[in-house]
């Protein structure tokens, strides 16, 4: 059983960036959906390390955020945070499939 690293790493880069969004802007939406973010995220990376096959709840879980956070790029330009969350996520989801397809 290997442990998922880059899965629990991914989480903590979720709810490490809500946490900061809650400190510089005082934006409470960002500081739960971080941890909701973050903590589906590295439920995902439990599973994954379980089980290698076992993507689902973490390829939904970067894809709703890839796709969220890549939104809020397009309409405001802002590399951060959405910039490079959406990336991150895009990342993840690429990741994931590979793993699938090997």
């Amino acid at each position: 059983m290997a442990v998922d690293w880059i899965g629990f790493g991914y989480a903590a880069a979720i709810a490490i960036g809500g946490f900061i969004g809650y400190k510089r802007k005082g934006s409470v939406m960002s500081l739960m959906a971080g941890l909701v973010f973050g903590w589906f995220s590295a439920y995902g990376a439990y599973n994954t390390s379980n089980d290698p096959k076992d993507i689902k709840v973490l390829l939904i879980t970067s894809g709703v955020l890839s796709f969220v956070m890549g939104t809020r790029y397009k309409k405001s330009g802002k590399v951060l945070p959405a910039g490079i969350m959406s990336g991150l996520s895009l990342l993840m989801v690429f990741r994931l499939l590979l793993l699938l397809m090997v």
